[in-house]
């Protein structure tokens, strides 16, 4: 089988996002309960060069774990693999400084219709909001 010798390029950007703040506790490492799909791929796949989290206001430290999930319903196992972590840690909203994000470089390649989830292992007051940077092929 021949190797691809041209260079791919994404041709529509893909920026997703959760609709919602992430703060619900979801203590399984294998994808399945409660997660947020913070990005899908498009007909043709995708590029998802990053995920970045923003606290919603004040929260306690947590783990942020990302997801790759491959179009079907999470709570099948085997539909899920984690892909990464981050610690998030303890944040006190102030309105005389910024508040911190938390950044995870991923520089994968999704086939149509993958999904990129996400779950923290305890419950935060105020949440984070999730954002992802890519772009469809």
């Amino acid at each position: 089988m021949a190797a691809g010798t041209t260079p791919i390029f994404t041709v529509t950007p893909n920026f997703g996002w959760g609709t919602t703040a992430l703060a619900t506790a979801n203590t399984a490492k294998d994808g399945t309960g409660t997660v947020l799909t913070c990005f899908t791929a498009g007909a043709n796949g995708a590029f998802v060069q990053s995920i970045r989290f923003r606290p919603a206001g004040t929260n306690i430290a947590t783990v942020v774990r990302v997801f790759i999930n491959n179009g079907s319903t999470n709570a099948t196992a085997g539909n899920n693999i984690l892909r990464d972590e981050i610690t998030a840690s303890a944040i006190t909203l102030s309105e005389v400084a910024a508040v911190t994000n938390f950044e995870l470089p991923l520089n994968i390649t999704l086939p149509a219709g993958y999904k990129v989830n996400v779950t923290v292992g305890t419950t935060i007051s105020a949440g984070l909001y999730c954002s992802v940077v890519g772009g469809d092929y």
